[in-house]
């Protein structure tokens, strides 16, 4: 299994979010998809009542992220 595979398939431990444009994360059970915009790149996803919701990688930190979806 290659670490990239090992990485993925377990919650984020390092800090950073990933910042390839079109990544996915979870954060408090819903996925967010990093928008490549002229400025800076931003995660956007929905809140609790579907509503649109962007974040920055310092909100997604704090909120807490992974790769996978809590089950």
């Amino acid at each position: 299994m290659s670490t990239d595979t090992e990485r993925e398939s377990q919650p984020c431990d390092t800090p950073e979010p990933p910042c390839t444009p079109c990544s996915v994360v979870w954060s408090q059970g819903r996925p967010y998809v990093l928008e490549p915009t002229a400025g800076r790149p931003r995660w956007v996803g929905t809140d609790y009542r579907g509503r649109p919701l962007a974040l920055t990688g310092a909100d997604l930190r704090r909120r807490g992220w992974s790769y996978r979806r809590a089950s």
